[in-house]
């Protein structure tokens, strides 16, 4: 390991140097998004299996109550851990255990709640005896994760992501093949219950073997006092982003019935998976290397460029491909039919996720640099605008309407590519329209061949294979040969240790 004394240092306190955090963070986001892309191809796999062999009223439960538990999970944190991963300075062993003992202590007071709320719940939204297995067994999940809490926060500060996506990828393995195989033996939601627990155990066990950490109580005014200048912010910020999100699935539960939650679950589940194939690992890393360089514009500029390149590289085809074969496969999969109901949905949601994927790393960005009341400001009016168009659309329109409501919130994004520019000028024609331009050219093609080919999985096949071709024809042809030399470095990072 070279001496790091020996390089350039962003401040005299820093625990890494600027040319190691270039590094790692490349590293990184390579390392999460490859090493975790055969695992999300089977979490696509069991969701596909899923969808055939449960009901859509089933997976409404299911997303009911996880959404109940997420929106509890926002107060089980004060944004601390947050705060831990962007101080500029020495984390101390009073912040972590100063953190560690403040989040048990409201995640145990969290499951009081969640128990004598159970038959608030059941009442509301029908829940049986099964559904509330869940429920617990979600609750119980909740603590395994805030346990995980400072293992992690202590290998995202270091930026050692090839450790960090192990206990991931374990948990993944284990919730998929567990949900799966209980699925098709008919257990049904339980099915759900057992996979959730089992994820619990196992990340939890497999974190503490790569990053042991010995869990301990404090109480310090001084490192509570500094870590909450931030984390509050960064808090209220989950917060909105909470109410926006999970709070309004819950709402929508008692507009649309657990049919309709099944719908429009289904189709935000796929229209948002090639942000959790791509971009959530992208955020990962971005967000503490962001933190690391923000007294170091010019750098930060081109970082943030190519990471905006990077996301929208991979999800804008995705996408594009997702919509316009999504009807073949409903049509040629069998049991599958039962899902044609969410295809306006799953285009309408996909909207959406094309937002998303350009300026989600915009509000990473200004946390990283401290401009925590920004991304408020822009919550809060993200927030309101939920409320305001999807449950009036959804009264009025049912599911496709809830989904026009989502296409409409996240082309306010738009706003947010304005207000960081003018903190970071970074490169719209880089980040932002090339992958754009070639995604939307691809569409073209799919959509024109698609009409003259049979309806076969023959013809899945074709029309992936063209579509891949004319996207990095395109690509190539708009950014030249530097991308083949950026898929050289991105190889030797994921293969190197």
């Amino acid at each position: 390991m070279p001496d790091l004394h020996e390089q350039e240092h962003l401040d005299p306190t820093a625990e890494i140097t600027l040319e190691a955090v270039k590094k790692r963070a490349v590293k990184g986001v390579v390392v999460l998004t490859g090493r975790t892309f055969l695992l999300s191809v089977l979490s696509l796999v069991a969701t596909g299996f899923l969808t055939v062999f449960l009901e859509p009223s089933e997976f409404g439960i299911f997303w009911i109550v996880s959404a109940i538990v997420n929106f509890l999970a926002y107060f089980s944190d004060v944004g601390l851990a947050a705060a831990l991963i962007q101080k500029k300075e020495r984390i101390t062993d009073k912040d972590l255990k100063t953190t560690f003992t403040i989040q048990q202590g409201l995640v145990l007071i969290l499951l009081i709640v969640l128990f004598l709320a159970t038959p608030l719940f059941t009442k509301i939204y029908g829940l049986s005896f099964e559904g509330k297995l869940l429920l617990y067994s979600l609750g119980i999940s909740l603590f395994f994760s805030s346990l995980k809490t400072i293992p992690s926060v202590l290998l995202e500060r270091e930026l050692d992501f090839g450790k960090l996506v192990i206990p991931q990828v374990l948990e993944n393995l284990a919730y998929n093949l567990v949900a799966v195989f209980l699925a098709w033996k008919g257990f049904g939601i339980r099915s759900f219950t057992y996979a959730v627990f089992i994820r619990g155990i196992v990340g939890l066990v497999a974190i503490y073997v790569l990053r042991p950490w010995m869990p301990g109580f404090a109480l310090s005014k001084k490192s509570l006092k500094k870590l909450l200048t931030f984390g509050l912010p960064y808090q209220l910020n989950t917060f909105l982003a909470t109410m926006k999100d999970d709070g309004m699935t819950v709402f929508l539960g008692g507009i649309l019935g657990t049919a309709g939650i099944g719908f429009l679950g289904w189709a935000q589940k796929w229209a948002y998976m090639p942000l959790r194939l791509f971009m959530d690992n992208v955020l990962k890393v971005t967000f503490p290397a962001f933190s690391r360089m923000q007294d170091e514009r010019e750098h930060l500029k081109r970082s943030v460029t190519r990471s905006i390149f990077f996301v929208c590289f991979l999800v804008f085809p995705s996408v594009v491909g997702l919509v316009i074969l999504s009807p073949i496969l409903v049509e040629i999969i069998p049991r599958y039919d039962k899902w044609e109901p969410a295809l306006i949905p799953l285009f309408l949601i996909s909207i959406n996720t094309v937002f998303a994927a350009a300026t989600t790393q915009l509000t990473n960005l200004l946390n990283a640099i401290g401009k925590i009341k920004t991304t408020f400001k822009l919550m809060i009016m993200w927030t309101v605008l939920t409320w305001v168009f999807i449950p009036v659309l959804a009264i009025k329109y049912g599911v496709n309407g809830a989904a026009l409501g989502y296409a409409l919130v996240g082309s306010s994004s738009i706003i947010a590519i304005y207000i960081v520019r003018r903190h970071v000028k970074f490169s719209l024609i880089e980040g932002i329209f090339r992958p754009a331009f070639a995604a939307a050219l691809m569409g073209v093609v799919l959509i024109l061949t698609r009409k003259i080919l049979p309806v076969n999985l023959y013809s899945i096949g074709l029309l992936i294979s063209l579509g891949f071709a004319v996207y990095v024809i395109t690509i190539y042809l708009l950014v030249g040969p530097s991308i083949i030399s950026d898929a050289k470095k991105s190889f030797s990072a994921f293969f190197s240790r």
